[in-house]
C-alpha cells in the first residue's frame, strides 16, 4: 500500500528489529512523559513528545494490518494526537482544547449508544445482556458470575447503558457542575464494564477522557490533586492550539454526517492518519459462542490411535476447567481475532493458515503468543482445528465438576494437515 495511503515511517524501511527497536522507544518515551520529564521543560518539550509517540503508533497502525483493525486503535491515536496541544505541566490547559476532548468523548459514547439503537433489536427489547456476558469476545475472572444475574438485572443494565451513552453524554456540554457529574456517569459505566469484562484499553481511555471534563474542585474530591500557580502558555501556542481547533473542526463533518446516518459506520477512520474518527461498539450480540480449538499430534501417520493435544491460548476460552483470565487493557491481538475467526469459516481469515503453518513449524516467535505448547521437544506432525460451541457452566455444573465451561463439538474448522502439505498450498 503506498504512502499516501497510509502514512507510515516503515515506507522507508521495514524489519521485525526495526518495529521492535520503535515500539521500546515509544515505551521510553511515554515513561518519560509519565515521570512528568518534558512537561516540566519548555512549552514545546512535551508537544514533541507526543507528537513523537503519534508518528510511531500511526507508523505501526497503518502496516499493521487485521491485527490492528480495531476500534480502539483509532480512538488511541486520535486521543493521542489531542495531547500534543493540552501543554506543559506549569500551565493552564488550553480551554479549547478540553472543550474538543468533550467532543472526542461524546462521538465515543454518543456513537456507542446509537449504534446498538440502530443495529440489534435486543437492544430496543432490553434482552442483549442474556448473552453478551457469555459470548462477549474475552470474559474475565468475573463474567460467569455477570451472566448469571437475575435477567431483570440484566434488564436494568441495558437501560443504564442506553442512559449512560444516549443521554448523558449530552451533559458533557453543559456548564459546572453538570458537566462532571455527566463525566462521573461515564466513569462508573466504564467500570461497570471493566469489572465484566476484558475490553483493552478501551474503558480506561474513555475514564481517562471523562477526567479531563471535571474541575479541580471534582478531581479534588476523586484524587489526592494538588497544583501550585498555574502560568498563561505563550502566544504562538495559542496560535498552534486555534489552528488545531480548526483542523478538528473541519475533520468533524466525516462523523458527524455519519451519527446523523441511519447507516451508521462502526469504528471507521475517515482520513489516513485516524483523526476524529466515528466510534461504536457491540451493534450486534452474539448469541451463542464458539471457540476454535487448535490441536496437534506426533504420530507419524494419521489413524485412530493418534493422540491430539490442544494449544491453549493466554486470555480466550480453551480448558473447560480454566477460569477466564483478567487481561485488560493489555490487548491479546490473536485471541481477540480467534474470537472472529469462530464466527465464519478459515476461508475468510487466511491469517489463520499462516498460524497453524508457524506452530507445525515451532516457530518460538509465535509460541510466545501461546500459554501452553503441548510440543515442548519438537513440533507436531499434523495439526487440525475444531469448532466447539461454549457456555458458561451453570451452578451445578460449577459445584460438581470445577468447570466453567460446558463445550460441545460442532466440527472440523481445518482438517488434519502436515508441513509438506502446508507447503504445496
Amino acid at each position: 500500500m503506498p504512502f499516501r495511503h497510509a502514512p507510515s515511517l516503515f515506507h522507508l524501511h521495514y524489519s521485525d528489529r526495526l518495529l521492535r527497536s520503535l515500539s521500546w522507544a515509544g515505551v521510553a518515551l511515554a515513561a518519560s512523559l509519565v515521570a512528568g520529564i518534558p512537561q516540566s521543560g519548555a512549552a514545546w518539550a512535551p508537544m514533541l513528545a507526543w507528537l513523537g509517540l503519534w508518528v510511531a503508533y500511526v507508523s505501526i497502525l497503518n502496516v499493521g494490518q487485521v491485527f490492528y483493525a480495531f476500534g480502539w486503535e483509532s480512538l488511541l491515536v486520535e486521543a493521542g494526537f489531542f495531547a500534543i496541544f493540552l501543554g506543559p505541566a506549569r500551565a493552564y490547559p488550553p480551554t479549547l482544547v478540553l472543550w474538543l476532548l468533550r467532543w472526542l468523548l461524546f462521538r465515543l459514547e454518543f456513537g456507542a449508544g446509537l449504534i446498538k439503537l440502530r443495529g440489534d433489536p435486543c437492544w430496543r427489547s432490553l434482552t442483549c445482556l442474556f448473552y453478551h456476558h457469555e459470548t462477549q469476545p474475552m470474559p474475565n475472572p468475573l463474567s460467569w458470575y455477570f451472566h448469571h444475574l437475575p435477567k431483570a438485572v440484566h434488564r436494568m443494565e441495558v437501560v443504564g447503558n442506553h442512559v449512560a451513552q444516549l443521554v448523558v453524554p449530552f451533559g458533557l456540554f453543559a456548564p459546572q457542575p453538570i458537566a462532571g457529574v455527566a463525566a462521573l456517569v461515564v466513569i462508573v459505566h466504564q467500570s461497570w464494564l471493566v469489572v465484566s469484562g476484558n475490553f483493552s484499553w478501551l474503558n480506561v481511555i474513555t475514564i481517562t477522557l471523562a477526567f479531563a471534563v471535571l474541575d479541580d474542585h471534582q478531581i479534588g474530591h476523586l484524587l489526592p490533586f494538588h497544583h501550585g500557580a498555574l502560568s498563561p502558555l505563550p502566544a504562538w501556542y495559542a496560535a498552534v492550539v486555534i489552528a488545531f481547533g480548526v483542523l478538528v473542526v473541519a475533520l468533524s463533518y466525516w462523523p458527524l454526517r455519519n451519527l446523523m446516518s441511519r447507516n451508521q459506520l462502526m469504528n471507521a477512520s475517515f482520513n489516513r492518519v485516524h483523526l476524529v474518527n466515528t466510534y461504536g461498539a457491540f451493534g450486534s450480540i452474539t448469541r451463542e459462542r464458539y471457540e476454535v480449538v487448535i490441536e496437534g499430534t506426533d504420530a507419524p501417520e494419521l489413524s485412530p490411535q493418534a493422540e491430539w493435544k490442544e494449544y491453549e491460548f493466554k486470555g480466550k476460552p480453551g480448558d473447560p476447567r480454566r477460569r477466564p483470565p483478567q487481561v485488560a487493557p493489555y490487548h491479546l491481538r490473536l485471541d481477540w481475532l480467534m474470537w472472529f475467526a469462530a464466527m465464519s469459516w478459515p476461508g475468510e481469515h487466511r491469517w489463520i493458515l499462516a498460524l497453524g503453518r508457524k506452530l507445525l513449524e515451532g516457530d518460538r516467535p509465535t509460541l510466545k503468543l501461546l500459554r501452553h505448547n503441548p510440543f515442548r521437544e519438537r513440533p507436531p506432525t499434523f495439526l487440525r482445528a475444531s469448532l466447539y460451541r461454549y457456555r458458561f457452566s451453570n451452578r451445578r455444573q460449577r459445584k460438581e465438576t470445577g468447570a466453567w465451561w460446558a463445550r460441545t463439538w460442532i466440527g472440523e474448522y481445518l482438517p488434519p494437515t502436515r508441513l509438506d502439505d502446508q507447503a504445496r498450498a
